[in-house]
């Protein structure tokens, strides 16, 4: 009798849990649609990618055909400019076995040595250095290669307002 009264305590804690998380998300984002974000009309990078407006000069992150990771400098007005002290790590694919990726330069960008890993919708986690002695920025999503209906970018580069 015991037990099955502290399986049943843990349980109700486990799902009062689970309904906190939710309700905190939900106003989150209801924040976040109405305060929490600026109001400035999301783009894709010039190459269809998305956009890292976390750093200055904002960094395109692209997958190239052959699954290859391509990380390109852009101005505020959108047009690919060399990149130049910024360092980039990409990591992601399964959770349980991630893949790190390595960068070299080619025509001003960084494009990874070998190809991200196959699969729908993997995480990502990209980490920005832009000298050698600043801060790293985080940048997590997901790698949705799926198109979107309405903007017709890769889910993973969407600029419309829908969730992803």
């Amino acid at each position: 009798m015991k037990k099955q009264h502290n399986t049943l305590l843990s349980l109700m804690a486990v799902v009062a849990a689970c309904a906190a998380f939710a309700a905190n998300t939900s106003s989150a984002r209801a924040d976040e649609k109405d305060h929490g974000h600026s109001h400035e009309k999301k783009v894709a990078g010039p190459n269809g990618g998305r956009l890292i407006t976390s750093v200055k000069p904002r960094l395109e992150f692209f997958v190239t055909k052959d699954r290859k990771v391509k990380i390109t400098a852009v101005d505020d007005h959108n047009n690919v400019i060399p990149l130049a002290e910024q360092s980039v790590k990409v990591s992601g694919g399964s959770r349980f076995k991630p893949v790190r990726l390595k960068f070299e330069k080619k025509d001003g960008a960084l494009i990874s040595t070998k190809p991200f890993p196959e699969g729908k919708k993997l995480p990502v986690i990209v980490q920005i250095k832009t000298t050698s002695d600043s801060k790293t920025v985080t940048e997590k999503f997901y790698l949705d290669q799926n198109k979107c209906p309405e903007c017709k970018n890769e889910e993973y580069a969407c600029i419309c307002d829908h969730d992803h």
